[in-house]
């Protein structure tokens, strides 16, 4: 049990390290979705076909996951560009209101009672929001952006959690990669034209830049996914949840680690007193959630037995 739980560290690692490999990579980020996704469904098809899983689902469903692909692009585009408009540890900590963006968009898609102490936890999140941005306004517009994709990660989580009752993670991930990768070359023409500044499209790859998207594709995403789902067998819901909400915090300690090696990219690194307390705040809303959340379910379980023996 112990190599499975440090197995999971791991792969949140690799999740965290996703923001660097962003920075270190030379073209821009729809150009990088682009690759990633490109990489990742191929990867997932042979995957699936090695371990002859069922990838076929119907027209209807197929359509749905195609869509939700759509908004797993604009996460990941906005999410490398916020950590581009500013450094990588002021996209993290951004990326960390997911918890209060779900807590959000739940009862407004699936239609759901709110829950008051999801309530005081995002409130919680707003203080350090308030602390991080007063703290580096020089790099607000990363922030902002950051705030961005983690309600598109949010929504996107919103819509899977009906879908994956009803097909297996492999399928889920196979067409959300294929429908990201496809919305990507759908929307490169306007890109090309409107957004590029007049360079058109940089999809050439220079370097290191083979190396980093393998590394982001194969092993951050492919091999990352289907370790967490192998996993997700063997680990709790709760720990497994509990754990990924450490993301930030390794991301953040590996962008600090990349400033003090001096690797170039990474000055803007070195960050406040302020940023690191609202950071703090922001982490502990977000650590407490799935604590309250389980404790919330045991008591209700308790209540619901209570009755049955009352009756």
């Amino acid at each position: 049990m112990l190599k499975d739980y440090l197995r999971l560290h791991f792969i949140v690692l690799l999740w965290g390290f996703t923001a660097i490999l962003g920075k270190l990579i030379s073209v821009p980020p729809v150009e990088l979705v682009f690759w990633r996704t490109l990489l990742a469904a191929s990867g997932l098809a042979v995957l699936l076909v090695a371990r002859r899983q069922p990838w076929r689902v119907a027209a209807p469903e197929a359509l749905k996951m195609l869509g939700i692909g759509v908004l797993v692009a604009a996460h990941w585009i906005t999410f490398f560009l916020a950590a581009r408009l500013s450094s990588v540890s002021v996209c993290l900590a951004g990326l960390a209101t997911l918890a209060l963006w779900t807590s959000l968009l739940e009862p407004l898609v699936l239609w759901r009672r709110v829950r008051l102490y999801e309530v005081g936890l995002g409130l919680l999140t707003m203080v350090g929001l308030y602390l991080v941005s007063q703290a580096e306004l020089d790099q607000m517009a990363g922030l902002l952006v950051a705030i961005l994709s983690a309600g598109l990660s949010a929504l996107f989580s919103v819509f899977n959690s009906k879908l994956v009752k009803r097909h297996t993670p492999f399928q889920l991930t196979l067409y959300e990669m294929t429908g990201a990768c496809l919305s990507i070359v759908l929307f490169m023409p306007v890109y090309s034209r409107y957004f590029t500044e007049g360079r058109g499209l940089q999809l050439g790859l220079q370097g290191y830049d083979w190396l980093w998207l393998l590394l982001l594709a194969g092993v951050c995403t492919v091999y990352a996914f289907s370790t967490s789902v192998e996993l997700m067998k063997r680990i709790s819901a709760f720990v497994v949840n509990l754990t990924i909400n450490l993301e930030p915090v390794y991301g953040i300690l590996l962008a600090v680690l990349m400033y003090t090696l001096h690797i170039p990219g990474f000055g803007q690194e070195k960050l406040s007193t302020g940023f690191y307390l609202g950071t703090v705040v922001i982490l502990l809303s977000v650590l407490i959630h799935p604590v309250l959340d389980q404790w919330m379910k045991r008591r209700q379980r308790r209540a619901e037995a209570a009755d049955v023996l009352v009756g």
